[in-house]
């Protein structure tokens, strides 16, 4: 599945429209950001998160939706079941967002 970017604007209706979600909050000056949308990407086509939607969000352009998941540092990873915050975690490495996907499925 591909990778859906919001905003501020359609963040809250994707929360509400898909059961489960995981965000990667980013910036694009963010290095390990950039480094890590492939491996998002590639996480995003598992078929054991077949389920499960990724979005990307602009943590500098998306105020609100950033406040939602209360984001401290970037990259940085949050999941929501049935449009609730279940967790989150600030991390660029692969296996811990595996590990906060798996609260989802």
């Amino acid at each position: 599945m591909a990778v859906i970017k919001a905003t501020d604007s359609d963040f809250a209706s994707i929360l509400k429209s898909n059961q489960h979600v995981v965000v990667k909050y980013f910036a694009d000056w963010c290095g390990n950001c950039r480094l890590f949308s492939p491996k998002f990407k590639r996480l995003s086509e598992d078929e054991h998160f077949a389920t499960v939607t990724f979005v990307d969000v602009n943590a500098e352009t998306s105020p609100e939706a950033r406040k939602m998941a209360g984001v401290t540092n970037l990259p940085f990873f949050a999941v929501f079941k049935n449009g609730n915050l279940v967790d989150t975690v600030a991390a660029s490495k692969e296996e811990a967002v595996r590990t906060l996907i798996h609260k989802l499925v």
